[in-house]
């Protein structure tokens, strides 16, 4: 499946070395004035090359809209947009061409279709993912005339994770260094790790927070719709994303329920119940009460490493494969504006599904 969302979906095309990669959105609501800056900047945090711990491949990442736009102004019909690639080196990849890399999607694409892009991991690419930035890129501005804010942070790397809630930390800074920690001594420690492990040509994986504020209560599908089952797709459709959990999660499974219930107070404004606590992570029921929807994707390390590891051929021949090319030693900094997009075509999705369950 290449299609995200049911009334805000996204189509995306491309190969990592191919002539480019891009997408087709549907269900952009017309008449926004789009802001096309802004989506270039959250591409650029994304793009490869942007510091020493990450892939050093030199890609500009230019986005360019061919439909959907007239005038700075959304139409409503599909917006559809490319991005070239220009920095492929595909013979660092021609002794993969009958080599299955270990833990990589290539001997599962194999054995499903038969047949493969090899050139740096071709439609199973990360390099996908930029496509899924430009949309929710604009999924953001359609949030932002709502009052939503997305923050994702790199809030685990390794064993290093940084000491405080999200509610503690200025979400306004996770841009400030280049693992995208908010948290100052968190992230030179983070960033000391990344650099020890490249240098030994291995990898390391992490987690990412991710918090979105401002959500209206009333968001998501009962059963099998549920906002938090969205979100959860959304995020483990991402390359290397390996877990989820919101609220609580996984850490508050193991505890007594009266240290876990959200009890209810009437809101000051008086427009609905509050919860003392957000242990829910904004979602009950598969619904969302209005608090701050916070969760958290796991993300394993990168499969491709550096020294020489054992592996097979496409005939099943015992090898020793010696990677090479420009790989990043930690996805997580280039994967934070990844989930902020994704978490951001999830909520635009919902808004404008909400709409149709309402009598007019």
């Amino acid at each position: 499946m290449n299609s995200f969302g049911e009334l805000f979906r996204l189509t995306t095309f491309g190969e990592s070395h191919g002539a480019a990669i891009g997408g087709v959105i549907d269900g952009m609501p017309a008449g926004m004035a789009i802001d096309t800056v802004a989506v270039q900047q959250e591409l650029d945090r994304r793009r490869p090359g942007q510091s020493d711990i990450v892939t050093q491949r030199n890609e500009s990442d230019r986005v360019e809209f061919l439909s959907g736009i007239y005038e700075g102004t959304s139409t409503g019909t599909p917006i559809g947009f490319i991005i070239r690639n220009a920095d492929q080196r595909s013979n660092d990849y021609e002794n993969m061409r009958h080599t299955w890399r270990p833990s990589h999607a290539d001997m599962t694409y194999t054995l499903k279709y038969g047949h493969r892009d090899h050139r740096g991991g071709g439609r199973a690419s990360a390099r996908e993912t930029a496509a899924r930035v430009v949309a929710g890129a604009l999924a953001k501005q359609i949030l932002l005339k709502k009052g939503i804010t997305v923050h994702a942070y790199t809030s685990r790397v390794g064993d290093i994770a940084v000491p405080l809630p999200y509610s503690a930390l200025p979400l306004n800074d996770i841009n400030s260094n280049p693992v995208r920690c908010p948290h100052a001594e968190t992230a030179n420690k983070m960033m000391e790790l990344i650099r020890k492990v490249k240098g030994s040509g291995d990898t390391i994986g992490g987690t990412i927070q991710c918090v979105i504020t401002g959500t209206p209560a009333g968001l998501g599908e009962p059963i099998f719709d549920k906002l938090q089952a969205r979100l959860a797709a959304a995020m483990l459709s991402l390359p290397a994303a390996k877990g989820f959990d919101y609220g609580c999660g996984f850490d508050g499974c193991g505890e007594l329920g009266s240290a876990s219930i959200d009890e209810l107070e009437p809101s000051p404004e008086g427009d609905r119940p509050r919860s003392v606590t957000n242990h829910s992570g904004g979602i009950q029921g598969g619904i969302s009460n209005g608090e701050d929807i916070y969760f958290r994707v796991a993300f394993k390390p990168v499969a491709t490493l550096l020294r020489p590891v054992q592996t097979v051929t496409d005939q099943l021949q015992s090898v020793t494969l010696q990677a090479r090319g420009r790989h990043d030693p930690c996805v997580l900094p280039r994967a934070v504006p990844v989930v902020e997009a994704m978490a951001a075509m999830v909520i635009a999705d919902a808004l404008l599904l909400n709409q149709t369950t309402h009598l007019l």
